[in-house]
């Protein structure tokens, strides 16, 4: 599975139980074993570099790296520090997996709070096992769960003085494109991070990936290499666009509370014929992918929790890349933009963004040049 975005794209597990004195010890343990684990696997980039064992291809997207490294700085305003100057071969596929929870009429996530990162909609192990045991144990207690792996974390910045967070193996030679915009994702955590507002947090994250990314390739990436990106990002946006419209879908029939609204038993047939429909469509996609299959494990255990999750990544973003254009697209505008509405309270700025995403485009400019001119 390449498409970090079909299994939710990249989620930022906070090392908060390095500054906690919380009573759940053998979760904050696992999380301390395995980052530390993390570290200690990884290398500098130039010695990986200097390594007459290392494989060709490796240090040809090393090479690349470096490169996005030096665009993220220079062209995005993103941070110059430690971080993604190092790699490690974790030798799995996943840094991380998450669990995810929800109820079985709502797309709402179960939240765990940790210090730091205030409460969040999933909780990360380092062992797929852990992660399916915790899974196990919401769905013991009354509610869907969904573990997914993810290729990459982001400590904040937090690590910077231990070396920064490293590039891995779980994402090294994914398509250059995505590969940049993983980068920028992670590193715009670094930019901004507000406590306990996950949809905030991400959607702003995979605004500046998006931006970014289209920027790298624009600039940046070889024909061939633009060329491989449409492709693949082409599935992602129609399996996108299929989840979002069952998202959707399942959201009208949880939340009829009219006098009218189907009983539950109803309510349970229509989610389980959307769920039926869903996995109809998405089998027509494959057809025209020439059976392209990397949705597959998302798929198969999609439920509440999995389209709730996806959200996160999703529901602010127009809003986001409209306060973009409001900024005249310049970076440093548009980030001191995130941090003064970062400072509004949470149900004021995530108002503020969706009004932002209805504004026609044009709009967007003039409020710009308005602003500059004052």
């Amino acid at each position: 599975m390449m498409d970090r975005k079909g299994l939710m794209l990249v989620p930022c597990l906070l090392l908060a139980l390095l500054f906690s004195g919380c009573a759940d010890s053998r979760y904050y343990g696992q999380s301390v074993a395995g980052h530390l684990h993390l570290m200690q696997a990884a290398r500098p980039i130039d010695d990986w570099l200097a390594d007459a064992a290392a494989p060709v291809a490796l240090k040809q997207r090393l090479n690349r790296v470096q490169q996005m490294r030096r665009f993220a700085v220079t062209e995005l305003h993103l941070p110059d520090n430690a971080s993604y100057h190092r790699y490690a071969d974790l030798e799995r596929r996943h840094a991380v997996w998450n669990v995810v929870a929800a109820p079985e009429l709502s797309l709402t996530l179960k939240t765990w709070c940790f210090p730091v990162a205030g409460c969040v909609g999933y909780r990360g192990y380092f062992a797929e096992g852990d992660a399916q045991a915790e899974a196990q144990a919401q769905r013991a207690a009354g509610l869907e769960a969904s573990v997914y792996g993810v290729p990459a974390y982001s400590t904040l910045g937090w690590m910077n003085w231990l070396g920064g967070d490293p590039l891995l193996n779980t994402f090294i030679h994914y398509p250059e494109g995505e590969v940049a915009r993983l980068l920028f994702h992670e590193l715009s955590h670094q930019v901004l991070y507000v406590s306990g507002d996950t949809v905030f947090n991400e959607s702003f994250a995979t605004a500046v990936e998006r931006l970014g990314g289209a920027l790298w390739l624009t600039q940046q990436a070889s024909p061939q290499a633009r060329l491989a990106y449409v492709e693949f990002d082409a599935r992602r946006q129609q399996f996108r666009r299929l989840a979002r419209s069952t998202r959707e879908q399942l959201e009208t029939i949880y939340q009829d509370n009219s006098p009218l609204a189907p009983d539950l038993a109803t309510k349970r047939a229509m989610k389980a014929r959307a769920l039926q429909d869903f996995r109809a469509a998405y089998a027509e996609l494959k057809i025209h992918w020439g059976g392209y299959s990397g949705y597959d494990a998302w798929v198969a255990q999609a439920n509440n929790a999995a389209f709730g999750a996806q959200a996160a990544y999703d529901e602010l973003v127009p809003g986001f890349e409209a306060l973009f254009e409001r900024a005249g697209r310049q970076w440093p505008a548009f980030y001191d933009a995130v941090r003064q509405l970062a400072r509004r309270p949470k149900e004021e700025r995530t108002q503020h963004l969706k009004q932002l995403a209805a504004e026609p485009p044009g709009l967007q400019r003039v409020a710009f040049h308005e602003q500059s001119r004052r």
